[in-house]
């Protein structure tokens, strides 16, 4: 089928007008394509992690190395979804050129990278690792992609929506029938 702008727009659920690379914390949520269960599974109320939900959280790790302004808080890998909270701390210097007879000057400070580069950069480096190990150890297989097209996440304004949202991180496995992504696995 040939793109329609009239079917096949694509509604953003971020918060128009937000700056997303700015100081503060975000909730994030990314699921599987089709939400499929493909990370471990939920044992007594715990959640269980394969080693493809391992190497998740590992490439969840490695944000921190990559992006050098955030600071990672609460997170979980969830049989078929991730939650995490990312702090966007400090502001790097902006080189930007002025004139070209002049060279770059600094033009004052900006956050960093905003959180959806991050959250690209979390989805392509664990899609091309897991597609690597279904070829090498057998990983059960997806359909078109791992990770569904978009994701969710949510601005914390303050202490208590901070709090709520990670004791709903750590509860996740505890209420996991009840959760909005359960799936039987």
């Amino acid at each position: 089928m040939n793109y329609n702008p009239g079917i096949h727009h694509r509604r953003s659920i971020r918060l128009k007008g937000y700056d997303y690379s700015q100081p503060g914390l975000y909730f994030v949520t990314i699921c599987t394509q089709d939400r499929l269960p493909l990370f471990g599974k939920i044992k007594n109320r715990q959640m269980v992690l394969n080693d493809a939900g391992i190497m998740v959280k590992n490439w969840w790790n490695e944000l921190s190395n990559k992006y050098p302004n955030i600071e990672l808080h609460r997170h979980i890998t969830m049989p078929n979804h991730f939650h995490g909270i990312i702090q966007i701390v400090g502001a790097d210097l902006c080189v930007c050129p002025d004139d070209e007879r002049d060279g770059p000057i600094l033009q004052g400070e900006h956050a960093g990278s905003p959180l959806q580069a991050m959250v690209q950069w979390f989805k392509t480096m664990t899609t091309n690792q897991y597609i690597c190990n279904v070829k090498r150890f057998g990983w059960g297989p997806f359909k078109g992609k791992l990770w569904q097209r978009n994701y969710y996440e949510h601005i914390i304004r303050d202490e208590k929506s901070y709090n709520l949202l990670s004791e709903y991180i750590v509860n996740n496995p505890r209420n996991w029938k009840a959760d909005t992504y359960y799936c039987q696995a």
